[in-house]
């Protein structure tokens, strides 16, 4: 990845003591959102100019996203974000139904008025991005529209380990469109865990939520089956 491509999608941190520590969540929100496809490279010095640190603490966080699964080595100086296998995406969705099913339900015990003027304001700026094309912007919104139903779950584990889930997933998620603009399933999808945010049901909620990881997984495996 060009150092051009990646400062058009991150700004530099800010300079704090902990640098390692917030380059590796800074490049980690960015792969969790989808703001690059499968197969996309990432350099030391790419990621250390985009983000305005020195090269350790960019060595650093690409090596706990090695560790992580989330990049796989290319070269001696490279590494990818890696594109899904069938299997690999198997797995990855009866997991995600699993835990982010769980933590949608949950999602009910603590929501306030709040939360609840949030998700509708990210539904609008993720309306405005399919309405403009600007798949980037929807696909960022999209991932804090979700993490902020499950983050209400109240459990940290659940979300960390639904977020170790995304971080595998996130880059694929581009291939969900342009087809998801047209059809419009996620719009859907996320009014119906609004509407349940509302009522209090966390069946609802779950089953909404549950629904949008199926939609995507549909458009996905049709993805890679056609990719053989």
């Amino acid at each position: 990845m060009s150092e051009y491509l990646l400062a058009g999608v991150v700004t530099p941190i800010a300079r704090q003591s902990n640098l390692g520590e917030l380059t590796y969540d800074r490049l980690k929100a960015i792969i969790i959102s989808g703001a690059f496809p499968p197969n996309e490279k990432l350099t030391v010095r790419s990621v250390a100019a985009a983000l305005g640190v020195s090269t350790t603490p960019a060595r650093d966080a690409i090596n706990r996203l090695l560790s992580e699964g989330a990049l796989i080595n290319e070269g001696p100086k490279t590494v990818v974000l890696p594109s899904l296998t069938l299997e690999v995406l198997d797995e990855i969705t009866a997991t995600r139904l699993a835990l982010e099913g769980l933590a949608a339900e949950r999602s009910v015990l603590a929501v306030a008025p709040a939360d609840i003027a949030g998700l509708e304001r990210m539904q609008v700026a993720i309306n405005a991005g399919l309405d403009s094309a600007d798949y980037r912007e929807v696909l960022k919104v999209n991932r804090e529209f979700h993490f902020l139903i499950y983050r209400l779950s109240g459990w940290p584990r659940l979300v960390a380990m639904i977020e170790s889930l995304w971080l595998r997933v996130g880059p694929s998620l581009n291939e969900l469109y342009p087809g998801f603009a047209m059809n419009r399933r996620g719009v859907a999808n996320h009014i119906a865990a609004m509407q349940g945010l509302r009522a209090k049901d966390g069946a609802k909620v779950r089953s909404a939520m549950e629904q949008d990881i199926r939609d995507g997984y549909v458009q996905l495996k049709a993805m890679i089956e056609a990719r053989r």
